[in-house]
């Protein structure tokens, strides 16, 4: 055994991979475990060694093997994690510098290792129906079941003949003009599909508008492909309807396209026709493409109707995504689709492009689309959810009266998709950092939410809260957000 002491490989290990004390005391505060700044200074000192578990935990977080933190082992076995931290150290692409996604973020990454650790979470950031009771159609489950000999193989890259006839009857019943099979492409999820459309389309500089508060997957993808996003603002005072003024006036030369997130995540905003028109002027005056995602278009309550607007759009290029994960309760199975409609003749290299991407990833996931049809027509059981009585009508109920009785917080009541985008009184509660306030939440509450920073929505002082939990358990989650802001300042 080597004379070195402990406190002599604690530092070594910490030197190693560029911890300091107070980076381990904030990891383990993350993770729930008791570990203040006076106990890392007295290993460091070697004043006394830590008992069992914190061991493991500073082996785990330092990356190097249990024993030989402990001196169990000799120092030429020093494990091969702390040896790769003094060697090249590879990291991610700066393609990805500007690249955000915290709805799966930073706090988020803090809420796992808080599980790992034994805490429980309630976790209201993402819409993940299957977690809260929300199941597939057994007549789904039983077709797929049926046809999945069937689907051992790759379809063709645009997806099966039965998927894409079935959308396209959609399409047509939404009124979408000029759909063909040829036009229809399915993906593993509508993600997919948008980062296949902004690759295909941005160079370089190229400017593409979308809204604020956005779904960040947009915003990512297009800083992905070399564009530039410029979000145009969705306004509160008007039930979060887009600011067609703010639009027309962050049109420049490089302008390529108009994103349009109806009905709207984060909000849960449905844009009336008449908003919806005025957007598409913009886009005929600019001769921009519109890019509708509507993956919520069955999630309507209180008697509205949801229009697509590239049925409002036939001389212009739109491309519409929708899917099954959302109004159907199916997100695990990874099944959307994008449909190409109005003037297509503009945009043939476009579709070229989109042609090559769709091909080099093969196709979707075909057990998933074979389902499509299924799914898409006959018994609607997404239709009970959001009528009085239904749990999602009941659930937005609930949560928009309960979250606007607390002090200092107010909100726009959401007429679809299951989202509530509440506002903070910010000088009420001194916030001026809204990661701060989603991580404080959740190491004192137990409680994940997303901050509005993560849907790219410029001020501190909005958070998405998603309503699938039934209603005791919603009940208890607005019980300790209320409780956290009754003392809560930064």
């Amino acid at each position: 055994m080597s004379g070195r002491t402990f406190a002599d490989r604690l530092k070594q290990a910490m030197h190693d991979c560029g911890m300091k004390q107070v980076d381990l005391v904030r990891t383990a505060q993350e993770q729930g475990m008791k570990l203040g700044k006076s106990h890392m200074s007295q290993y460091v000192s070697g004043k006394t060694v830590p008992r069992a578990d914190v061991m493991r935990f500073l082996a785990y977080t330092l990356q190097v093997e249990e024993e030989w933190l402990a001196g169990m082992k000799p120092e030429d076995e020093k494990t091969e994690e702390t040896e790769e931290c003094s060697m090249r150290e590879f990291k991610k692409s700066s393609k990805l510098d500007h690249v955000l996604y915290d709805v799966r973020g930073p706090v988020v990454e803090a809420a796992m290792r808080m599980e790992e650790a034994g805490t429980n979470i309630l976790k209201l950031n993402i819409g993940n129906p299957a977690p809260f009771g929300f199941r597939t159609p057994d007549e789904v489950i039983y077709d797929m079941s049926r046809q999945l000999p069937d689907c051992e193989g790759y379809s063709v890259s645009q997806g099966l003949f039965s998927a894409r006839k079935a959308i396209m009857q959609y399409a047509q019943i939404k009124k979408i003009p000029n759909v063909s099979m040829d036009g229809i492409y399915t993906g593993n999820g509508v993600s997919e599909l948008i980062n296949l459309c902004m690759s295909a389309l941005l160079d370089d500089g190229d400017e593409i508008l979308i809204p604020s508060p956005d779904y960040p997957l947009w915003t990512a993808c297009a800083t992905l492909a070399g564009g530039k996003p410029v979000h145009y603002i969705c306004d509160e005072q008007s039930e979060w309807y887009p600011d067609i003024s703010d639009i027309r006036k962050k049109i420049t030369t490089r302008t390529k396209a108009i994103v349009v997130i109806n009905p709207n995540n984060p909000t849960g905003a449905l844009y009336p026709k008449e908003v919806l028109q005025q957007i598409v002027e913009i886009a005929r005056e600019y001769q921009l493409i519109l890019f509708a995602d509507e993956i919520y278009d069955r999630l309507v309550m209180d008697g509205e109707e949801h229009t697509s607007i590239a049925s409002l759009a036939p001389d212009l290029f739109c491309v519409t995504f929708s899917g099954l994960s959302k109004s159907h309760m199916i997100a695990g199975f990874r099944i959307g689709w994008m449909v190409l409609s109005g003037n297509k003749r503009i945009a043939k290299d476009y579709i070229e492009g989109i042609n090559m991407l769709s091909n080099m990833r093969l196709c979707s996931n075909v057990p998933a689309q074979s389902i499509v049809q299924t799914a898409l027509w006959g018994h609607q059981s997404v239709d009970s959810y959001t009528v009085p009585g239904g749990r999602i009508y009941e659930q937005r109920e609930y949560i928009y009266q309960a979250l606007t009785d607390i002090p200092g917080i107010t909100a726009v009541k959401p007429k679809a998709a299951f989202y509530i985008f509440p506002k903070i009184d910010v000088k009420r509660f001194n916030i001026t950092d809204d990661v701060k306030f989603a991580y404080d939440l959740l190491t004192d509450k137990k409680l994940l939410i997303v901050q509005g920073s993560g849907f790219n929505w410029g001020q501190p002082d909005h958070f998405r809260i998603v309503y699938l939990p039934r209603i005791e358990v919603l009940e208890e989650a607005v019980g300790n957000l209320r409780d956290f802001l009754s003392y809560y300042r930064q």
